[in-house]
């Protein structure tokens, strides 16, 4: 399966793309940005919640991409998704700096989930995954848990204490749950 992008007037591949970027092709460097700047700035600033923060975040998040396209292997995943991850985690990484608490960094799953659907938010929808159908086929026990890890960015730590569990239970159920959106995934 090829997705395709226009890039100065030229079809390329996400393939062709990546085999640039390993290269270290400056070219590629631009047509990356090009591609996914957009949508990875709109998930960035849902997290960071201010303009400028998230200006530099995206900005990071590229550099990121850049310098760890090693680490990406096709095999574990698709090259949206490792890159959607990097944004993520750079983003949390960033409201951490800062010392924001939980107040001030929650954002429900609901909430994230609805961005992808206003086209007036997300301009370019480009491979946003169908998150929000992944997620709605969760336990409701991993919704919550996914919640808070991945889209409030808890650590395991502070959604065992958020959820009065015991950590190993949060690990495990965590894992189980990542289980069950892999296997959704590949339908």
């Amino acid at each position: 399966m090829y997705k395709f992008v226009i890039v100065k007037y030229k079809y390329m591949s996400q393939d062709e793309l990546l085999v640039l970027i390993y290269k270290k092709d400056e070219r590629a460097f631009t047509h990356l940005y090009d591609m996914y700047s957009k949508s990875l700035f709109s998930v960035i600033n849902v997290l960071v919640k201010n303009r400028e923060e998230a200006e530099d975040v995206l900005q990071d998040v590229f550099v990121k991409i850049w310098k760890n396209i090693d680490s990406y292997h096709e095999s574990k995943g698709r090259f949206y998704t490792w890159i959607l991850n990097i944004a993520r985690n750079t983003s949390i990484d960033k409201l951490r700096s800062k010392n924001f608490n939980n107040s001030q960094k929650n954002l429900s799953s609901d909430n994230f989930v609805n961005y992808f659907e206003d086209s007036s938010k997300l301009v370019d929808k480009m491979d946003t995954i169908g998150l929000q159908e992944f997620v709605k086929r969760l336990k409701p026990k991993c919704i919550q848990i996914i919640d808070l890890l991945f889209f409030k960015g808890y650590t395991q730590q502070e959604a065992s204490d958020e959820l009065e569990i015991p950590l190993g239970t949060v690990k495990t159920q965590n894992r189980n749950c990542i289980n069950d959106l892999r296997n959704y995934l590949k339908v």
